[in-house]
């Protein structure tokens, strides 16, 4: 099949295309750069120490953090949940998330409740996969000290009231933290304006950077009630042999991902430029497109809101009868429809919407360079599947 016709609709896992300026900066800096970030004093490690810096400005800028400082580099979006849920709990702690968590909050809590007894509380989700705010309010103890919440689902598409749940943490006392995956680059943020302390995201998703790129929000006040994750060299205090205490310092220890944050550098440009507001935009007409259509298949439940206002651009398929994966096969092999199949690292969610037994969901995640006539091709494609079932 010629490569020119393949859908990639697993924009959820990682987009793609990048931008034509995220592959040009990412070739610029291998082919005539090559130097560490802020590790020297010549004119080619000043210059991409500038970049880097200025890339830290424009994801402060789209997040709508107060301070650029506040934006941690880290290298994917699990490594910055980690980062925040090792560094913040301590033993005796007890931690409120939800069953619409990712396994990059689940295996965390698990690890530490096996290495040292933490305690955790999981919110259930309804039939459309969202949380009800009011029983995080419920689930709060004398010795809870975080809530976990996932800005969207990566299986539904449900986004999540992260608002409410933030002020009842804020009332009560409690750190809060988003898991922003989904939603970072897809929808409008002014998190100075939140209620939440502490944002984690991946660079490769929604804000169309290259693998190996995180971001970590931490609000100012709060970065000494985070322990450092990893301890190294910053390039900064190299005299002292106690990591350094300052915002993003103390959370950014060793050689950044340099050709990496170049390239996120040109891709959040590139989402300034066109607008979040204009990409939510284009994201809802292919999601509702995509979602008026599946709902025509006979045989198949698309769990989720059915409101799009209420929804990120993640659809999922369930089928009882046929596995997920041999669905995706098929698309991809027959159509060049390009998907992504099973569990997706979010087993809980899957308990709430009833597909655990029959191996998960067929995952549709069309992204800003995906088309109406692609969506209408998908389409065409899974009444074709459906009636061979």
């Amino acid at each position: 099949m010629n490569e020119q016709q393949l859908i990639y609709l697993d924009n959820a896992a990682t987009s793609f295309p990048k931008p034509d300026s995220v592959y040009a900066a990412m070739d610029d800096y291998n082919r005539n750069a090559g130097a560490p970030i802020g590790r020297g004093a010549y004119r080619k490690s000043i210059e991409l120490q500038s970049s880097v810096d200025q890339c830290r400005k424009l994801a402060a800028q789209v997040l709508g953090a107060a301070r650029s400082e506040e934006i941690v580099f880290s290298f994917n979006g699990t490594d910055s949940l980690n980062t925040i849920i090792h560094g913040v709990l301590k033993a005796g702690d007890h931690v409120v998330a939800s069953d619409v968590e990712h396994n990059s909050v689940l295996r965390p809590l698990q690890t530490l409740k096996e290495r040292w007894g933490l305690e955790t509380t999981y919110i259930p989700t309804n039939k459309q996969g969202v949380v009800d705010a009011i029983s995080f309010r419920e689930a709060i103890r004398d010795n809870t000290r975080l809530i976990i919440l996932n800005h969207a689902s990566n299986v539904t598409g449900s986004i999540q009231p992260v608002n409410e749940v933030g002020e009842i943490a804020r009332k009560a006392g409690v750190l809060f933290l988003v898991d922003a995956a989904q939603t970072a680059g897809h929808l409008p943020f002014e998190i100075s304006q939140m209620p939440v302390d502490f944002l984690a995201c991946s660079g490769h998703k929604g804000l169309l950077g290259p693998l190996g790129t995180g971001l970590i929000y931490i609000r100012s006040e709060l970065a000494d009630q985070v322990a450092s994750f990893r301890q190294g060299g910053t390039g900064t205090d190299s005299e002292e042999e106690t990591q350094p205490l300052t915002l993003p310092e103390k959370f950014e220890s060793g050689n950044h991902n340099a050709p990496g944050l170049v390239g996120l550098r040109s891709a959040l440009e590139f989402i300034l430029e066109k607008g979040v507001d204009t990409l939510r935009q284009h994201e809802q007409q292919l999601t509702s497109q995509l979602i008026e259509g599946l709902q025509q298949l006979s045989g198949f439940d698309l769990p989720g809101p059915d409101r799009i206002e209420q929804r990120v651009g993640v659809i999922s398929l369930v089928n009882q009868a046929v596995e997920p994966q041999i669905l995706a096969s098929i698309l991809d092999e027959n159509f060049g429809i390009q998907t992504r199949a099973g569990l997706h690292c979010a087993p809980r969610v899957h308990r709430s919407i009833k597909s655990l037994e029959s191996g998960g969901t067929l995952r549709f995640s069309p992204g800003p360079f995906n088309t109406l006539p692609q969506i209408e091709a998908t389409i065409l494609a899974m009444n074709e599947l459906a009636k061979s079932f």
